[in-house]
């Protein structure tokens, strides 16, 4: 009962928030505080609505919105995929291998730190201006993170769940699926949620600094957008984003939280 009623609390809480932002927002509009450019800066919320409807039925250049929605869908995915699982593939390795473990180790440290955005001048000159430049960047963005944390989880296992593993003929890969990735589910989860966040900052990011005319992304339209002028769609598509984004983190990486570890008692 107490969690129910927490839970009604939270969303009313959220909900009047939001209302609150959206008449200051609508307020300061009206007000047209920064003279003639307020209709830029802040449109009203009647054109954004508009211009969000308008986004979707018109598009751009004859390119309907859709499009730039699932292309930046596409390479998300593929990197997301591609970063998850050299994760696994690499930190499993890392933890057969006492050598290639201090390797990697220092190796995701580094990385780690370095943002996807500073390597583009060095992944242009290597790859040129193509697709598989937004992938490279999307990966980059998964794997240092993915890795860190299961590299952190599998120092966090108890040993006694290794000797038991150990002692029932475990080794090599069979304790690495038996024991260490069973164990380190809340460190792996906990990977995820923090790499798809980067991964989607590092996209659209990528997107808006060099536009792929073959493969049209959310980041090139609101470039786009803001070259012509257009700043109540630019605002539209700022909420498409966000909307993906709650989308993706509260209707799938939730549930398998909550019918995981949560379900599991592994955390609160």
């Amino acid at each position: 009962m107490d969690k129910s009623r927490r839970r009604i609390q939270r969303i009313i809480v959220q909900v009047i928030f939001l209302i609150s932002v959206a008449i200051i927002w609508e307020v300061t509009a009206k007000a047209h505080v920064f003279g003639e450019r307020s209709e830029l800066v802040f449109p009203t919320l009647e054109a954004i609505g508009t211009a969000f409807i308008r986004n979707f039925t018109e598009g751009y250049a004859n390119v309907s919105f859709w499009v730039y929605i699932l292309n930046s869908m596409k390479l998300l995915l593929i990197g997301l995929f591609m970063g998850i699982a050299l994760s696994f593939v690499l930190t499993g390795f890392a933890l057969m291998n006492k050598v290639f473990y201090d390797i990697y180790n220092l190796v995701v440290s580094v990385f780690d730190l370095l943002p996807g955005v500073a390597l583009l001048p060095v992944v242009i000159v290597m790859f040129g201006i193509n697709p598989a430049v937004i992938v490279f960047l999307v990966v980059h963005a998964v794997i240092w993170p993915m890795s860190r944390n299961m590299l952190d989880g599998f120092k966090a296992v108890p040993r006694i769940y290794v000797e038991a593993g150990k002692n029932i003929g475990m080794k090599g890969m069979k304790l690495l699926f038996g024991i260490y990735i069973p164990a380190t589910t809340s460190y792996i989860v906990s990977g995820m949620k923090v790499s798809w966040a980067r991964a989607w900052r590092g996209l659209i990011s990528a997107e808006m600094i060099f536009g792929i005319a073959s493969c049209p992304g959310i980041g090139l339209y609101i470039n786009q957008m803001r070259t012509n002028m257009k700043n109540a769609e630019m605002y539209a598509t700022l909420i498409v984003i966000i909307i993906i984004g709650v989308v993706v983190q509260y209707g799938i990486l939730e549930p398998i939280e909550k019918n995981t570890i949560k379900r599991w008692g592994m955390t609160k």
